[in-house]
């Protein structure tokens, strides 16, 4: 009977592990898209006015330090910095390729401020159920424009960190 009780503790631990680690039980497949392009991608990006109240609170309370940084990373973008930067979480989210062109200007505006970009993204209410799933691929996304530019980071000054 010990025998029998300890294999029902197993499989009902073996079970809530694979519920609140689903990726424990499934294989790894990194080439599925998170959303599929299209209606999908579309219903990410919209808008409602909570989700609007949630992501001005999220930016009201970044530091002054955060703020800044961040500032800084848009500008060294320029003005194609919006456009750019949905084609960037375009990109992660649905493994569609951004331009060279925004490739060049991810680049130029230097990892760490991509890295912390992306990071600020993921924290809006509409991205953020996606944060856990998307650090691979936003490297995946840097190093495939860093390549293809084939340029080095622009300079490294103000290292900053998004707690």
């Amino acid at each position: 009977m010990e025998l029998k009780t300890i294999f029902t503790a197993f499989v009902i631990i073996t079970t809530l592990v694979s519920f609140s680690y689903p990726s424990f039980g499934r294989e790894y497949v990194d080439d599925e898209p998170l959303v599929n392009p299209g209606p999908e991608m579309d219903a990410v990006k919209a808008i409602s006015p909570a989700s609007q109240d949630y992501n001005l609170y999220m930016l009201e309370n970044l530091t002054p330090k955060v703020t800044t940084f961040l500032e800084n990373c848009m500008d060294k973008m320029g003005p194609s910095f919006k456009k750019c930067n949905e084609d960037v979480i375009e990109e992660i989210l649905t493994k569609k390729p951004i331009s060279r062109e925004c490739c060049m200007k991810v680049v130029q505006s230097g990892k760490e401020c991509y890295m912390e970009t992306r990071k600020l993204m993921f924290r809006f209410y509409q991205l953020k159920r996606f944060a856990s799933q998307v650090s691979f691929r936003t490297n995946e996304v840097w190093d495939r424009c860093f390549a293809e530019v084939e340029s080095p980071s622009s300079s490294q000054d103000d290292k900053i960190v998004l707690s």
